[in-house]
């Protein structure tokens, strides 16, 4: 279940996007935190497993005609490519008018995603 972020997940936030490599120094992080909240159009979002845990995270981008994925987190407990799928169709459920898409570091992902819907 994707959740949007709120103030009172920042530090479960802050867990999940630790998992990415290039946030791991404190103020990076805290940097990438706050481009998304500076603009209605990113998100983070916060998923769930089917255990009611948090154990990923999504930052999006969102346009008229698609949305952006600029990243996904996955705890290394649950970091497989059918949670990543999982996560990408709640995506679409949520945003169901627009086209998901990646950036070039996750486009790779998104290419296998949507050829499990051909």
């Amino acid at each position: 279940m994707l959740l949007k972020y709120r103030a009172d997940y920042e530090k479960v936030a802050m867990g999940l996007l630790s998992f990415v490599p290039t946030l791991k120094k404190i103020d990076r992080l805290q940097a990438e935190l706050q481009w998304y909240q500076d603009s209605d159009a990113r998100q983070l979002l916060l998923w769930k497993d089917m255990n009611q845990d948090f154990s990923g995270i999504v930052g999006v981008e969102i346009r008229p005609k698609f949305v952006i994925v600029r990243l996904i987190a996955l705890t290394p407990a649950v970091r497989d490519e059918n949670q990543t799928n999982t996560i990408l169709d709640e995506l679409q459920d949520m945003y169901p008018d627009q086209r998901i898409m990646g950036t070039l570091e996750n486009t790779a992902v998104i290419a296998r995603w949507e050829a499990r819907h051909e």
